[in-house]
């Protein structure tokens, strides 16, 4: 599996990551920057063992 990129953002109430080029909807949030980072690294490992490893999709 290739690196993928993982932004996250600060709001009012906590912070929000999400995955970039995964099929799918893959979302993370915490209270802290490291919460929603332990979370996205979490539902990236449920997303790929349920619908597999597939290659991120690119705009190439």
């Amino acid at each position: 599996m290739h690196p993928l990129e993982v932004t996250v953002e600060k709001h009012e109430d906590g912070y929000v990551s999400y995955a970039v080029g995964l099929k799918g909807t893959v979302v993370g949030e915490g209270d802290s920057f490291e919460e929603a980072v332990a979370d996205i690294a979490s539902a990236i490992r449920f997303h790929i063992e349920t619908f597999g490893g597939e290659e991120p999709e690119t705009d190439e």
